[in-house]
């Protein structure tokens, strides 16, 4: 397991999530849509670096997860590994944010690569965790609906809903590749799936706020053939993380 860093940060609210509903394609290409499970899926999330010589098995580890309807798999590469002789080209300072400002609930004593999190909870023996749960009636209904470039979500609190809803926006792409020419790795040829490219996170509010239950996400990426893409939509207790739902679109 490398460490890159032990410092202590200071509380930040934690936005732990989860992911995966039925999608149903129209025959519009521009458009598709889903509507959230009555549970909601088991997210597990991968902070990893194409700096750190023990994240390839961690890689290739959340790869197989590929094919799973039962869960959603988000790759964050972080950037602090970059000034150490490699810059991760899929690195951005607000992944190593968020890493950082999941120390608050997710049982870690550090920041540290590859780090596993499963539900927002820190997950060290990840080689061997086995990925199903158990989960109580979601308490928010969504739907969600690509419109041109843009992704439109409508959310309904359910009996059981928390005074305050958070969340998160995430475009992930599969299928990419690096040749490593320096740094721990040099020399290794690197593959990647559930990229996180851009992340947004989602300000707690009001679940009473009725303006509030109806979000957009408008991506600056262009969609690459090369690399399949999910959209994903996160939400969570704004005050202790809970999963409450969450939806991914494939288009």
């Amino acid at each position: 397991m490398s460490t890159i860093a032990r410092i202590a940060l200071p509380p930040c609210m934690v936005v732990v999530m989860a992911l995966a509903p039925t999608a149903r394609a129209s025959d519009a290409a521009s458009q598709c849509s889903a509507r959230s499970s009555e549970q909601a899926p088991v997210v597990v999330e991968l902070y990893t670096s194409e700096g750190c010589s023990s994240c390839p098995p961690a890689d290739r580890w959340l790869s197989a997860l590929k094919g799973r309807t039962d869960l959603v798999a988000l790759s964050f590469h972080v950037d602090y590994w970059d000034r150490l002789g490699w810059k991760d080209r899929f690195s951005s300072p607000a992944h190593s944010q968020r890493q950082s400002q999941l120390l608050r609930t997710s049982g870690a004593r550090y920041v540290y690569t590859p780090q596993v999190v499963v539900d927002g909870r820190d997950q060290p023996r990840w080689p061997g965790l086995a990925l199903t749960a158990s989960r109580a009636p979601a308490s928010v209904q969504a739907t969600m609906h690509r419109d041109g470039a843009a992704y439109h979500a409508a959310l309904r609190p359910l009996p059981g809903a928390p005074a305050r809803i958070a969340g998160f926006w995430a475009l992930t792409e599969d299928g990419h590749a690096s040749a490593v020419k320096s740094g721990e790795n040099r020399g290794a040829h690197l593959t990647h799936d559930f990229v996180v490219r851009e992340y947004e996170p989602i300000a707690a509010w009001d679940a009473n706020d009725a303006a509030a239950l109806r979000l957009r996400f408008s991506p600056s990426r262009p969609a690459d053939a090369a690399h399949p893409r999910r959209v994903n939509l996160v939400l969570v207790d704004a005050a202790s993380g809970r999963v409450l739902q969450a939806l991914a679109l494939g288009c």
